[in-house]
């Protein structure tokens, strides 16, 4: 049967699959011959606001993983990986002039600056006389099946989710190509050394040994789900800070679009099925749903999103102290709870969700810093970074989101009581500290002199003098 278009780019970017993934499965179905496109975007090397390259040399090496096992997946099916680095725009212009494409085949991203680009392509195509596909396929719900058009989205989660759940279904999964040997060879060769980045060795004290890719989200999925019948407790331990079972840790493979949301919603359907329906099986899909929404949320609101203000336009005076800065990010606060966690994301790329939060509250809250300074910091170390669930959780944090509370505010020594008592997760990355029995190492500079002689221990002087007065949590 004669196919639609003679040659097609299909151009990969957060969707690194073979599995649920529409943009590749029409431009192979649908085209003669077509070039397999990855590009590492230029502007991840580029400093922000705050200084620092946007993305971290853990974070690439987590792409450059992903991307890999996408090539290998693709060589398995007779196919081939064109991979290249610079301005997507010129190369994609440049690929477009030598190959005559007549059709481009891509997925839809939530970012500004990811539409603003897919905006130029599309016009350049269209100037050539090419036919121009970008899916919706980031998200569990198609963005065409909520209830609301994007710019009618509730304000409220809670009204977004109660909708979603009793009138939008879930669409089916797309098969994988089964044959890409129609793709179209080509002579250059991409090697690691190009991406300019660091050799990365495995952090020992990391919750798991993160491996970017396709091959690696799916091992993980199985064996949280599957091998370890972890699911059913998710909603029980989804809080916790140490080890790798406390929760299913599936975004930094969702923020590449290793795995779909689909992919792990059906799973979750099966599970129930086949194991146990309960509260955590719902939560995971609860889960989904909250990172629907913030993606939604970017969709609608648009660049309003990264302003000081917020999508609220709401005014606070947050300072710009650099000096500050430095040592809520090198973690070097004083605060045992908040410099554990910074720790653990300094030298995995991860933390916690309970963690991201307690970090962040007390960057705006307690610091007074601009909010954004911390997005820009995670945004540069995550390797689970998207653009929609950072954003859009800082924002929330700093009131300035859809967070309906005013005044959301964490009391750390609170949350240090209610999630590691014991001690042992600072204990685990503060080994300084760790001969301070129980909870007695949260709050250090609360301690008097006498019991701090008996301890007998050389403490450092940042945790006699932390940056806020401790006190303040005490109750």
């Amino acid at each position: 049967m004669k196919k639609k278009h003679r040659k097609s780019l299909i151009w990969f970017r957060k969707n690194l699959r073979l599995k649920d993934n529409q943009a590749l499965l029409e431009g192979v179905q649908n085209s003669e011959k077509y070039l397999l496109l990855y590009i590492f975007d230029e502007r991840e090397w580029k400093k922000n606001p705050v200084g620092l390259k946007r993305s971290s040399d853990k974070k690439l090496n987590f792409l450059w993983q992903s991307v890999l096992d996408l090539k290998q997946n693709i060589e398995a099916k007779g196919g081939q990986l064109v991979m290249l680095k610079g301005d997507a725009e010129d190369l994609i212009q440049r690929l477009s002039i030598e190959n005559k494409f007549d059709a481009l085949y891509a997925p839809k991203e939530s970012g500004t600056e990811e539409f603003e680009l897919e905006k130029s392509v599309e016009d350049f195509f269209i100037k050539h006389r090419a036919k121009v596909d970008f899916y919706a396929q980031t998200t569990l719900f198609h963005e065409d099946d909520i209830p609301w058009p994007i710019g009618k989205l509730p304000d409220i989660f809670t009204q977004f989710r109660k909708e979603n759940e009793k009138q939008t279904g879930v669409r089916d999964l797309f098969e994988s190509p089964e044959d890409l040997s129609a793709s179209i060879p080509v002579k250059e060769v991409f090697e690691f050394s190009d991406l300019a980045i660091g050799s990365i060795s495995p952090e020992e004290k990391s919750v798991l040994n993160f491996q970017g890719g396709e091959t690696h989200a799916w091992e993980r999925l199985e064996y949280y789900f599957w091998d370890s019948d972890q699911l059913k407790e998710y909603k029980n331990t989804r809080n916790g800070l140490l080890g790798e079972r406390y929760s299913s840790k599936f975004s930094p493979w969702l923020a590449l679009g290793c795995i779909s949301p689909k992919s792990i919603y059906y799973q979750v359907k099966q599970y129930e099925k086949e194991r146990k329906k309960n509260q955590s099986t719902y939560w995971m899909i609860f889960e989904l749903i909250w990172r629907d929404y913030f993606h939604f949320v970017l969709k609608k609101f648009g660049a309003q999103l990264f302003q000081k203000e917020g999508i609220k336009g709401k005014g606070v005076d947050w300072k710009w102290d650099l000096e500050l800065f430095e040592k809520w990010k090198t973690a070097e606060t004083g605060v045992p709870f908040i410099d554990a966690n910074m720790r653990e994301l300094n030298a995995t790329g991860f933390m916690s969700n309970r963690g991201r939060q307690n970090v962040a509250s007390f960057l705006v809250k307690d610091l007074g810093l601009d909010w954004r300074m911390g997005a820009w910091y995670f945004e540069h170390q995550l390797i689970d970074y998207d653009v929609a669930s950072n954003w859009g959780n800082w924002a929330y944090v700093a009131g300035v989101g859809n967070d309906p509370r005013e005044n959301r505010y964490f009391n750390i020594l609170s949350q240090a009581k209610k999630y590691d008592v014991k001690g042992d997760y600072v204990r685990h990355w503060i080994p300084e500290l760790k001969e301070i029995e129980g909870f007695n190492i949260h709050k250090v500079s609360l301690m008097n002199e006498v019991a701090l002689e008996k301890l007998n221990l050389i403490i450092p002087d940042i945790y006699l003098r932390p940056v806020v007065d401790m006190g303040k949590w005490e109750y």
